[in-house]
């Protein structure tokens, strides 16, 4: 919509959307006022039979009624103001508006809205400026010109070609992330290992498509189980993407993993392993890259649990009796450093005790008090409910974690529950 038509006018196409570099300050036309008679009449009107919308209907302190109706673009609305008898308003009545709606079509436009009992004072013709116009009334008179030019059909087919794209893009995108998404869940363990002495359970909530949390179960032969959880720097796409790359560095090195039987000096095959997995990681990743990790190599003939822990949260050991163990950093995070030292620790676990790996998404999930979920109440969680099958742990803390942050998202909730039989 326009405003007055004086000579010749160039007319452009509404877009509800600038460019994303604009810098002034937005403005556009808001409400033009049309005086009318009765207001419920001229609703009607302008919604039954032009097509329009109420965008506000209410009273004033006055107690008058303010009433506004937009086209379905939403580029503009009319105040339809009921005027008082005698008033100066009142003469308003009647007469030209002034106001002129644009459209690509006219004489699809006037077909439509002749066809409701939109009175028209003319049929549509060209102007000598070159515009195709009609002029049409409400139900007291009041004047208003439909016009169209060649130029304004040019840019409505030019938005609807850009727009047309950028639902193809958007399409094609949304597309590829799902594909992305069902290549990634394939990454994640398809089943629980099965142990003598050990059950397992794991899970990964992304909060976006895709994400860079990792958690993963490795048979390293002999009775061996690799527990592993991992969380890559960065989010989204690039984030999955090195998740899958440190994926399969750990998964191709696992084959070869031969360590020895577990005694005080037989700690080198973690160190040498992670090694391995940290230098090509560095060789494969963009200098910024890095991921933390908790790597452990569980024993399933006497219980023992072997493990680095590369920059990540403590993972946490929930003995039977409800005590709760950490296991610290024992090095730095992996994919920093091309010379890169490793530590490696040691637990002997008994019938009962539970192993619990997570990443931050669980610990920093926050509530609407801004305040984290945290190591102490996942703790206090992990205790009321150590003794539970690992999924029904699992779930119990998701529950809670999820509760806590009234079912909001920023992270990847990442979560390894291994229970001793």
């Amino acid at each position: 919509m326009a405003t007055p038509t004086t000579g010749h006018v160039t007319h452009h196409a509404h877009r509800c959307s600038f460019a994303p570099d604009r810098q002034d300050v937005y403005l556009r036309l808001g409400t033009v006022s049309v005086f009318v008679r009765d207001q419920e009449r001229s609703l009607r009107f302008y919604t039954e039979q032009l097509g329009f919308e109420v965008v506000m209907d209410s009273r004033l302190p006055s107690g008058d009624r303010y009433l506004m109706v937009t086209p379905p673009d939403g580029t503009a609305a009319l105040a339809l103001v009921a005027a008082a008898p005698g008033s100066q308003d009142a003469a308003l009545i009647g007469r030209a508006t002034q106001v002129a709606f644009l459209t690509e079509d006219v004489a699809a436009k006037f077909e439509e809205w002749r066809g409701r009992g939109v009175l028209f004072r003319q049929t549509p013709s060209r102007q000598t400026s070159g515009e195709i116009s009609a002029v049409f009334e409400d139900p007291d008179g009041n004047a208003f010109t439909l016009t169209s030019s060649q130029s304004l059909v040019r840019e409505i087919a030019e938005q609807r070609r850009a727009h047309a794209e950028r639902f193809e893009l958007e399409r094609r995108t949304a597309q590829e992330l799902e594909s992305a998404r069902e290549v990634q869940a394939r990454l994640f363990p398809q089943s629980w290992p099965a142990l003598a002495t050990l059950e397992c359970a794991g899970v990964c909530m992304q909060a976006r498509v895709v994400g860079g949390d990792y958690y993963d179960f490795l048979d390293l032969g002999r009775e061996r189980l690799g527990l592993v959880i991992g969380d890559v720097s960065g989010k989204g796409t690039a984030a999955a993407l090195l998740m899958a790359n440190l994926q399969a560095h750990l998964r191709n090195l696992c084959t070869t993993y031969s360590g020895r039987p577990f005694t005080p000096f037989a700690m080198e095959q973690p160190q040498r392993f992670l090694h391995t997995v940290n230098r090509l990681f560095y060789e494969n990743t963009v200098e910024s890259a890095f991921a933390t990790l908790f790597f452990a190599e569980y024993d399933d003939s006497c219980r023992r649990l072997r493990y680095a822990n590369c920059g990540h949260l403590p993972a946490l050991v929930v003995r039977d009796n409800g005590e709760v163990e950490r296991l610290d950093p024992t090095c730095t995070v992996i994919g920093v450093f091309k010379e890169w030292e490793c530590q490696v620790g040691e637990r002997q676990l008994c019938k009962g005790d539970t192993v619990v790996l997570y990443t931050d998404g669980i610990t920093e999930s926050f509530n609407e008090a801004g305040e984290e979920f945290g190591e102490s109440r996942l703790t206090e969680a992990l205790r009321r409910q150590h003794r539970s099958a690992s999924q029904a742990l699992i779930r119990s803390v998701l529950d809670g974690v999820q509760q806590f942050s009234g079912q909001r998202q920023s992270d990847d909730l990442t979560l390894i529950v291994a229970r001793c039989r």
